[in-house]
């Protein structure tokens, strides 16, 4: 993640650099777009008295690339402006070399039309060069070409942050009037127009100094080779060392600029095109086309992880008022099986589940012998009347003819809170000590104890043995009839 500027610019990649900045692309979390932001470097007085000097230029024009907005944090400062990508003009000479003229008669028009809209605002640019002049990524459509960087501008009126001796501005772009210390003014910025004709013509920085000279010595020079001449024409007026000679306004040369272009030929099927690719490469990681990818799917996250948690399968649930049904190709069991222990719902006591034609939650049947170990004359235990399901159960499906149907095992009720005692055979009266571990010996069935009162109802019964007091029809009387002896006593105390 970059560095975010007051809680809105979010420093993305460096994507050039300036004379007193550093241009970065930058992702406004408030208007949610990626947007050039100009980062100052130098914090001295005379380049922030520039860069409010230039974020202060608002111009609203197709081809002019101003600054939108600012923002300050801490002893840093930086301002906006709309993210271009196509490049400058030095990326398209060094990809192609020389343009066609067509081609340049197109940019230069586009060029002198946002000068005007500049020196419309009465601002002078003072540093326009191919560097400072941005295009758009259109491919082989028709290029937009965007005129950059106003941190030398000034209004005309002004005062000048520089001294008289000193020259502001890029060598070999600079006016002749300018060097010799002459106010800054609309028509040297024309001319650094025609110096940028030339570097597009011929793919390579013209000799300013050469040029003027050979003007001054030997006036117009003729056209050089591949440059039309109606086109050239144009160029040289915008050349000229002398600012009277030259174009007055921009929008006196582009006029000219028209009229040149209507007798350069088209460039034909066997012409190479010109495409203007992208030259600001993807974006780093952590960044995507809709911003900073933790802020765009930071509510993603939660509907992910809980994507598992929706595909696990269900536990079974266990339902213990829910018989059993008998299976009916099951043989039966030569004993019955000894119930496994499992912990009450309520109560959380262990008692064993015995699966029968209908299971209460209270009842709980004890193992049986079976009828051929029982010996003859045993009591048989008394079966408690079993409570009735809270659920009826699902009738037991038919059994098939001539198939073995499984007895019922008789069961008798146990509370909850007891476990079941084991039987413990008892010797038979009479029986000799040698036979007695062969002898059929009783069953004893043990005392069902009785359960434990809990505290509450231990509570309740010894409110119950509480002897109740006399009622009120009867405490009032006697009361009265007491209070009355007792004023007759005193009264009668008082008289002897």
């Amino acid at each position: 993640m970059g560095e975010v500027f007051a809680g809105r610019y979010e420093l993305v990649d460096p994507i050039g650099h300036g004379g007193v900045g550093a241009v970065w692309r930058a992702w406004d979390h408030r208007r949610r777009r990626y947007v050039a932001a100009k980062v100052l470097q130098q914090r001295d007085a005379h380049s922030l008295l520039r860069f409010v000097r230039e974020q202060a230029v608002r111009i609203d024009h197709p081809h002019v690339l101003a600054p939108a907005s600012w923002a300050a944090d801490d002893d840093k400062v930086l301002f906006t402006m709309g993210l271009v990508g196509g490049g400058s003009l030095v990326h398209l000479i060094g990809d192609y070399g020389p343009l066609p003229p067509a081609f340049v008669c197109t940019l230069l028009d586009q060029l002198l039309a946002g000068l005007a809209a500049v020196h419309a605002e009465g601002v002078v640019h003072r540093d326009i060069k191919p560097a400072n002049i941005l295009l758009e990524a259109t491919g082989t459509g028709r290029p937009r070409l965007r005129l950059s960087d106003f941190g030398i501008s000034m209004r005309l009126g002004e005062p000048r942050l520089t001294e008289t001796n000193y020259v502001v501005g890029t060598p070999g772009y600079v006016a002749p009037e300018q060097l010799t210390g002459a106010e800054p003014d609309f028509p040297a910025d024309l001319f650094a127009v025609g110096l940028v004709a030339l570097y597009l013509l011929e793919g390579a920085k013209p000799d300013a100094k050469a040029l003027v000279e050979h003007f001054a010595a030997h006036g117009t020079p003729g056209a050089p080779k591949g440059i039309p001449e109606p086109l050239w024409q144009v160029v040289a007026s915008l050349l000229e060392p002398d600012p009277q000679a030259r174009f007055r306004t921009a929008n006196g040369a582009r006029k000219a600029l028209v009229a040149a272009r209507e007798l350069i030929p088209e460039p034909g099927p066997d012409d190479e095109l010109i495409e203007i690719f992208d030259q600001l490469g993807p974006l780093p990681a952590g960044f995507g086309p809709e911003g900073p990818l933790t802020t765009t799917h930071a509510s993603a996250r939660p509907q992910e992880q809980a994507q598992p948690q929706e595909q696990l399968p269900a536990l079974p649930q266990r339902h213990d008022s829910a018989p059993r049904p008998p299976d009916p190709n099951a043989s039966p069991p030569s004993s019955p099986p000894s119930p496994s222990p499992s912990p009450s719902p309520r109560t959380g006591a262990v008692s064993p589940e015995v699966h029968t034609g209908a299971v209460s939650p209270t009842a709980h049947p004890a193992p049986e012998l079976p009828s051929a170990e029982r010996p003859t004359g045993a009591p048989v235990p008394a079966q408690p009347p079993a409570r009735p399901a809270p659920y009826p159960p699902p009738p037991a499906p038919a059994p098939a003819p001539h198939e073995h149907q499984p007895q019922p095992q008789p069961q008798y009720q146990q509370p909850l809170s007891q476990p079941q005692p084991q039987l413990q055979p008892q010797p038979r009266e009479g029986a000799a000590a040698s036979t007695a571990a062969y002898t059929a010996q009783d069953i004893q069935v043990p005392a069902q104890s009785q359960p434990q009162p809990q505290p509450v109802a231990r509570h309740r019964a010894r409110r119950a043995r509480r002897r109740p007091g006399p009622p009120t029809a009867v405490t009032v009387p006697v009361l009265l009839l007491a209070l009355a002896c007792f004023a007759v006593g005193f009264w009668a105390l008082t008289r002897l």
